[in-house]
């Protein structure tokens, strides 16, 4: 599998996560990555181990009800499962052989995204953007040329 894609993923990820408004967002990551610890339950790759990242990942989330920084927590820990199941040869999705592999180099591209607080990445593209027509223009900007 190619790293590439799993970033990409990621990336998409991200920019449909934040079309979600503040703070319904961080509310949502936290629902999604307690989700995510209970992704291999089904699997039983690790036995009876299966157990202890669904545990963990229920108090990860519930902190992250409060704390983009305990999200971001979660999918790293998400990503030692990842790579656990990898080497264990116990894929996330048994027909796609190296899935564990791919949700490895996925999840800390949404990690790192929420130790930077999970913002709207369509609200970094703002100051780059002129104002139309019927905007006003910044103090100490020149408006669009008619």
């Amino acid at each position: 599998m190619s790293v590439i894609m799993p970033i990409v993923i990621g990336l998409i990820c991200v920019c449909l996560l934040s079309l979600i408004p503040e703070p319904h967002r961080r509310l949502v990551n936290a629902v999604l990555v307690g989700g995510a610890g209970a992704a291999y339950l089904s699997g039983g790759g690790l036995g009876y181990g299966e157990f202890v990242l669904p545990t963990v990942m229920t108090y990860v989330a519930y902190r992250g009800l409060n704390s983009w920084t305990w999200i971001g927590v979660g999918w790293l820990l998400h990503t030692a499962w990842d790579v656990l199941h990898h080497l264990q040869g116990s894929p996330l999705l048994p027909f796609a052989e190296d899935s564990s592999f791919g949700c490895a180099i996925c999840d800390p591209v949404i990690a790192l995204w929420c130790f930077a607080g999970g913002p709207s990445v369509f609200g970094w593209t703002r100051p780059w953007r002129r104002p139309g027509a019927g905007q006003a223009v910044p103090p100490g900007e020149i408006g669009p040329l008619s």
